[in-house]
């Protein structure tokens, strides 16, 4: 019989969909559960994942003695590519949509317009809606609603050159390749195309797409297109891959320069045979589905996301080509100031597939001039492309290094720190409640807007698993619940580095001091003001520490609430912690970095 025990686990008091997490208190079947330490406190969807993988088998990953799931994939195309390129005829063309919701500059898109055209056969596009996926990737009602405003401009634009775009919901993630199939059938194709996604998950499913697809006597084609560089390009001169970003941005700079094609535009689709209307009706009378239950969002939460994030890809263009005339260069000495707007807003479009990062590096050196290069001319503009580059390389790390993906930290060892487990302190750090103004500035615009500023990200993330003491797992899971620009390779990149436990990190003994923090990049107190209004009327200094500054009386009154954890006090506990995880014992921890 399954033993049972009981696990506490905190839980977000916010978020607009009932997401499916344990109570603090619920029994947890224990039967497929290993005895192992880092599983005491697990945040794996046990609904859709087996048990949080051990230390020992992420050693395996690193001495290559396990298939990577890129390499299963690779090795799946590899081994059909012949089989798969004598397959003729069909009826249809089939482009598979996924984070790539664009006509400009597609790979695999403009690849099955291609292909269409030499076949003379129409092309057909189509998009799944996966409300188990969107829960088990933690996708964001946000981020689900942006993508069903940009499906609508999709259609429209697709619409126009005679493409139908076919959009469904499966509502089983394990019914997608299943339906797929049988349209591809239905639709009389032969020959299938997609980008590749680097998650575990989806590139499994594609490797096993490519046979199960052969075996229906279907071709079924993933490229890179997500990514200016393919993960497995880069290697250090000992041939291994690189884990370090300054080295990986040289050999990644140098490697575009010597194949200038990488950043060569894709053609858009041609139009489709006058005949593709009557062949296939239905297709471009459908509509796009509404959102799912588990992520619908009220009407005016959408109405207001729509005003501040407008969908599509003509959006997106017209954003960056302002951005590239009017602010880009000053990127590098006004970055880290969130109360500026002096970042480009374009990391939703990322993520959503809406612009290509290698349509932005490309249109970035354009803008580079005279130098008309990646790494040298204006200052702003090399900062900004080093900032795209930092994409590539989380999109590297989660191919080479799979059990990110799985819960796991990059720095696997740091599975044994222990965390504190308190809901209410929780509770309080996602309502942008601690009593850090900063700290709470950011979190209220991001549940808000679906959106921060990233030196606030790296801020909070801090905060959260080096003042509170909390598991930077639970950060990591509301960030991609709340963001409409949530990325699980950038998201997790950016948890791992401020908690110290992911890929070129800061060092464990580095912990931001919020007060320091937010005087250095809000030194005004204009972020602060915009998003604390209780500390709308503190003058001067007093804004980042009311309470320590003299403003208490006036904090106390508007409703404002004192510090929930005294930072020199965490900060000690912290390292501590980490020392302990680590097995490097009770040495002096006075030394550590407080910035």
């Amino acid at each position: 019989m399954a033993t049972k025990r009981k696990v506490a686990r905190a839980t977000s008091p916010i978020r607009p969909e009932p997401a499916k997490r344990p109570r603090q208190t619920e029994l947890v079947d224990d039967s497929l559960d290993s005895p192992r330490p880092e599983e005491q406190h697990s945040y794996v969807q046990r609904e859709f994942y087996p048990a949080e993988m051990s230390n020992e088998r992420c050693k395996q990953y690193n001495n290559n003695e396990l298939p990577r799931p890129i390499e299963d994939l690779n090795r799946a195309l590899e081994e059909t590519k012949l089989q798969r390129s004598q397959i003729a005829g069909g009826e249809a063309v089939v482009h598979w949509f996924k984070r790539d919701l664009r006509t400009t500059d597609n790979r695999a898109l403009s690849m099955a317009s291609a292909k269409a055209k030499s076949m003379g056969v129409p092309l057909v596009c189509m998009f799944i809606v996966s409300p188990q996926d969107y829960q088990a990737h933690l996708t964001s009602a946000a981020r689900v609603d942006f993508e069903l405003r940009t499906l609508e401009v999709m259609k429209e634009d697709l619409g126009e050159r005679d493409i139908p775009l076919y959009v469904t919901t499966a509502q089983e993630r394990k019914e997608v390749p299943r339906h797929m199939l049988q349209k591809f059938e239905e639709w009389g194709a032969k020959h299938v195309f997609c980008n590749i996604e680097y998650e575990v998950d989806e590139l499994r499913r594609e490797a096993k797409l490519v046979k199960s697809c052969l075996e229906k006597g279907i071709s079924f084609t993933a490229v890179h297109d997500d990514v200016v560089v393919p993960p497995g390009t880069l290697k250090s001169g000992a041939g291994k891959q690189y884990s370090v970003y300054s080295p990986w941005l040289k050999a990644w700079t140098k490697h575009l320069h010597e194949h200038p094609h990488l950043l060569e535009t894709s053609e858009p689709p041609t139009h489709n045979p006058p005949t593709a209307r009557t062949t296939f009706p239905a297709l471009f009378s459908s509509p796009i589905p509404e959102a799912p239950p588990n992520k619908a969002l009220p009407p005016e939460t959408r109405t207001h996301l729509a005003h501040l994030w407008p969908a599509g890809e003509h959006a997106a263009l017209t954003r960056l080509d302002h951005y590239l005339t009017s602010k880009a260069s000053t990127y590098k000495t006004s970055r880290n100031f969130p109360a500026v707007p002096a970042t480009a807003m374009l990391s939703v479009h990322f993520s959503a597939g809406t612009l290509a990062a290698r349509t932005a590096v490309r249109c970035a050196r354009a803008a580079n001039k005279p130098a008309l290069r990646l790494e040298t001319g204006d200052p702003g503009l090399v900062c900004w492309i080093s900032e795209l580059a930092w994409r590539d390389f989380y999109k590297h790390i989660l191919a080479q290094w799979p059990y990110v993906c799985m819960s796991k930290p990059f720095k696997y060892e740091y599975s044994d720190i222990e965390w504190d487990h308190s809901p209410q302190l929780f509770a309080k750090w996602c309502e942008g409640k601690t009593g850090y103004p900063i700290v709470d500035a950011a979190m209220r615009q991001l549940n808000t807007m679906g959106w921060m500023h990233n030196r606030c990200r790296m801020i909070v993330a801090s905060f959260l698993a080096k003042d509170l003491l909390l598991d930077w797992r639970l950060g990591e899971r509301y960030f991609m619940e709340k963001l409409i620009d949530g990325d699980f390779a950038s998201n997790n990149r950016g948890w791992g580095f401020s908690a110290s436990t992911g890929v070129d990190p800061q060092p464990y003994f580095r912990v931001f001091n919020p007060l320091l923090q937010s005087e250095k990049f809000d030194e005004a107190g204009e972020y602060i003001r915009k998003w604390v209004p209780e500390l709308k009327g503190v003058v001067g200094r007093a804004v980042h520490d009311p309470y320590g500054r003299g403003a208490g009386g006036e904090a106390e009154k508007s409703g404002y609430p004192r510090m929930v954890v005294e930072h020199r006090v965490q900060r000690e506990r912290a390292l501590e912690r980490y020392k302990e995880g680590l097995g490097r014992g009770t040495a002096n921890v006075g030394g550590g970095v407080h910035n």
